[in-house]
């Protein structure tokens, strides 16, 4: 039987990627990585794919609109056979025709509780310094499909955490993290056994 076959999307250090091959290696679960694409030549993610012996490679944009760039991407992904395109740290915003051909396949996590802190102004560092600021009690994570709109698709899985008096962006970030480390694999995993359904309009 054909192995459910993921590619992941990074433009960053790829935590998160690390979690996934962590659990992939250990058999924990029972998918395959297939690839490993960035847009960013120098993204540690791409580095720690390689290293651990997976396919990864350098996207240039350089001198290409967004389509013309997603259309090389979808390219290659397709080629690879892929069944689930995931996103980790991706930092580009995916054109129209790249979301409509991978419908329902594409996924993403987003590091606050959406709809909070969510949206083209809100990545990385900057939610974080915005969880503080607010003074909020809790944050966590966002496990979604991808649609058409920034970090608007359906939701798959919310997990939270505390926000303590004496938290930084950066202890905040490694809480975080852990939680999208623990379930971002096994949120594949439900996808590749069937268990998760995207909501019909």
């Amino acid at each position: 039987m054909k192995k459910f076959k993921i590619a992941v999307l990074a433009s960053t250090k790829g935590t998160d990627l690390q979690a996934i091959i962590d659990r992939i290696k250990d058999g924990t679960v029972d998918y395959e990585l297939s690839i490993v694409l960035s847009n960013k030549k120098n993204a540690y993610a791409l580095q720690r794919a390689k290293s651990e012996g997976y396919k990864a490679i350098f996207v240039d944009p350089k001198n290409k609109t967004r389509e013309q760039f997603d259309e090389e991407m979808k390219n290659i992904l397709v080629e690879e056979g892929v069944d689930l395109v995931v996103l980790v740290g991706y930092m580009r915003i995916l054109s129209a025709p790249f979301v409509n051909h991978f419908k329902d396949r594409i996924i993403n996590v987003h590091p606050a509780l959406i709809p909070k802190y969510c949206g083209k102004n809100f990545f990385d560092a900057n939610v974080h310094e915005a969880v503080i600021k607010n003074k909020e009690k809790e944050t966590g994570m966002t496990i979604h499909f991808i649609n058409e709109q920034v970090d608007a698709g359906p939701i798959i899985i919310q997990k939270k955490c505390k926000v303590s008096p004496d938290d930084t962006p950066e202890t905040l970030k490694a809480k975080v993290q852990e939680l999208e480390k623990h379930w971002y694999p096994i949120v594949i995993q439900w996808i590749a056994d069937g268990k998760v359904k995207v909501p019909t309009s």
